[in-house]
């Protein structure tokens, strides 16, 4: 997905505020932004990471399996996994599953204890159940060290505690995802259908026009998914598609950015798009690095500039829980490619209000392709920036 620094700087700084940089008691480790903290560590989006950090400013050779591990040179990195599935009788579920990695100094400090560690993790798990039209969410925090939480890539295994994502075959063709909570539980193997498709400027996705504040990103678009949902204490053998994202990078979003609109969205045709629109300050306005990536079903992939589309919200939602406003259903144009679709979520209520508040879940696509062929589908979508300050 695009650049997560407004939740990996807070989450980052909520580390800190802990303490993790010295001695970090995880046991008994509950952080909770207060809305001030949700208010002032806006700041942190803009401010200078520490010298030492590695930066992406430049295009790099992606090798696979290997970029799937950790890059613990960059400050911070994101593992997302996003996917609508349902049982023989169509009963659908969303789910996502998200692994952040923060690093609190360029270096490790020199220290004989098998606790230190310049690391910090945190994952977020969520489910939606359509059909009943409720939502659940939870987090974790735990530090790089002990096998406590980590990533690698060879084999491929990315993890916190119990929930993680990985364990590849010896061809590296199919994972495994799994995560409880007390709400429900996902376990899906996941076979990727098509390959990894670089975004941006081949994998280097410009956020600004400072030449470091970018990051590097690919996607893994469309995933055949297959499995176990279990929610309210019912089991359900589900499939359906899932998709992948990896990023990692040191800088930023510039100062008068304040969020974004990211969509990754699956066509019927075998086609799939992902879009983000960066927010500007200034009437949240579209900022001109706002970007995508259209797949087509044999898996060729176009980039798509911010002239390339528009977005327009028709109706909004309010959280009954936090008051927040978001965008519920948007008109999209896809210019070069003919594409005009509405989107709206399958269920309103899938706002994570945890230590970072933002709106992620479940979407469906009506629309038409050069005006004539039906165009449908479904996806994801995250809204972040929203309602900060309350």
């Amino acid at each position: 997905m695009i650049d997560r620094p407004w939740i990996s700087l807070l989450v980052l700084a909520i580390l800190i505020a802990a303490g993790i940089g010295g001695v970090w008691r995880f046991a008994s480790f509950e952080p909770v932004a207060t809305n001030s903290e949700r208010t002032t560590l806006l700041n942190i989006l803009s401010s200078a990471p520490e010298p030492g950090f590695a930066r992406a400013d430049h295009v790099r050779p992606f090798k696979f399996p290997d970029d799937h591990g950790a890059h613990p040179a960059y400050r911070m990195e994101w593992w997302y996994v996003t996917g609508i599935v349902e049982n023989d009788n169509g009963r659908r579920f969303g789910y996502q599953l998200t692994f952040f990695r923060n690093a609190l100094s360029p270096r490790a400090r020199v220290s004989t204890s098998t606790w230190a560690t310049n690391q910090a993790y945190m994952a977020h798990f969520a489910l939606s159940d359509i059909k009943n039209q409720d939502f659940y969410s939870d987090e974790r925090f735990s530090r790089g060290s002990m096998e406590l939480a980590g990533a690698r890539a060879l084999p491929f295994q990315v993890w916190l505690d119990n929930w993680e994502l990985g364990r590849a075959g010896r061809d590296h063709s199919s994972w495994q995802l799994s995560a409880r909570s007390g709400f429900g539980s996902v376990d899906l193997q996941l076979a990727p259908r098509k390959h990894a498709v670089l975004n941006g400027d081949h994998g280097l996705s410009h956020k600004s026009s400072q030449s470091d504040n970018a990051s590097y990103y690919y996607s893994i678009p469309r995933i055949a998914s297959i499995g176990k949902i279990t929610i309210g204490g019912k089991s359900f053998t589900v499939r359906g598609l899932s998709w992948m994202d990896h990023e990692w990078g040191t800088s930023a979003l510039d100062r008068n950015q304040t969020g974004w609109d990211w969509f990754g969205l699956h066509f019927r045709d075998g086609s799939d798009l992902m879009l983000y629109r960066l927010r500007n300050s200034d009437s949240d306005s579209d900022d001109p690095y706002s970007q995508g990536t259209y797949i087509d079903p044999r898996g060729r992939s176009r980039i798509l500039t911010n002239d390339d589309f528009s977005m327009h919200v028709e109706q909004y939602w309010s959280s009954p829980k936090t008051g927040v406003r978001y965008p519920r259903r948007w008109s999209i144009y896809v210019k070069p490619l003919q594409l005009r679709f509405h989107l709206e979520p399958l269920l309103d209520k899938q706002e994570l209000d945890l230590s970072v508040r933002y709106w992620e879940g479940a979407v469906t696509i009506e629309g038409t392709r050069n005006k004539r062929t039906e165009l449908t589908g479904s996806g994801y979508m995250e809204l972040t920036g929203y309602g900060v300050g309350r």
